[in-house]
């Protein structure tokens, strides 16, 4: 068992959906400007970003990649993580859980109290029907701007201990909100984490700087949206 501990960030987009920097850029990123040892690359509904960053590691050593996705399913937004293939959106949460499941894959309940920070104009999040569906891990801590309440109540869930793991990410769309949600993990590679993750150790953690990255998401907003609109089948924020 390793003793050393380390950085993930599992919930990063890229190009691939709505994103604004490219795959090369991320990696290029993550190798040089962060400690982070895995990432994840999520982009919503394919994982043909994620498939093309595993394809880079090779030239940036010291970081792993994990295939992942974030999956638009009927009741919210669910990471998958260490697929093979697209898990389609639109379906139950149970049923997606169950087609992440059915490749080895772990599911992850992303930013579960979203709708809360946003009311009616808020993300569909998982929240308040946690009970309802069976899955490995919640996102405890997301940096996105403004979820701070939401954070909050995620972690005030998670404090009572139900078997899940916990996990942080960044939910970055730009390139300096990379790692600046993270979760910790026992071990550095892909493999230690999956370990970490089924043992329910991984903790969720933050970065200072949340208000310059507040900042840079205000004046990058209308690139994001115009993103948005150049991926629509894959950008749906509801189904």
């Amino acid at each position: 068992m390793p003793d050393a501990w380390s950085k993930a960030d599992l919930h990063i987009h890229s190009r691939h959906s709505d994103g604004l920097a490219s795959i090369p850029d991320i990696m290029e990123y993550v190798s040089t400007r962060t400690d982070l040892k895995v990432i994840a690359i999520t982009d919503h509904n394919t994982i043909e970003g994620a498939l093309f960053a595993k394809s880079l590691e090779d030239m940036y050593p010291g970081v792993e990649v994990v295939v992942g996705e974030e999956i638009t399913s009927k009741w919210g937004h669910i990471l998958g993580l260490y697929l093979t293939e697209d898990v389609p959106p639109g379906l139950s949460a149970a049923e997606t859980i169950a087609r992440i499941e059915a490749q080895g894959g772990i599911a992850i309940i992303a930013h579960p109290f979203a709708n809360r920070a946003f009311g009616p104009f808020g993300l569909k999040s998982l929240g308040n029907r946690v009970a309802e569906v069976a899955f490995h891990a919640m996102e405890v801590y997301n940096s996105s701007p403004y979820l701070v309440y939401a954070n909050r109540l995620a972690a005030k869930t998670f404090a009572g201990g139900q078997g899940w793991a916990a996990t942080g990410g960044s939910d970055a769309h730009v390139l300096k909100a990379i790692g600046k949600g993270y979760t910790m993990f026992r071990g550095d590679t892909a493999a230690d984490l999956r370990r970490s993750l089924d043992e329910l150790e991984t903790r969720a953690c933050a970065c200072r700087g949340g208000m310059s990255i507040a900042f840079r998401y205000m004046i990058r907003y209308p690139a994001i949206r115009r993103q948005q609109a150049l991926n629509p089948e894959r950008c749906r924020p509801r189904c």
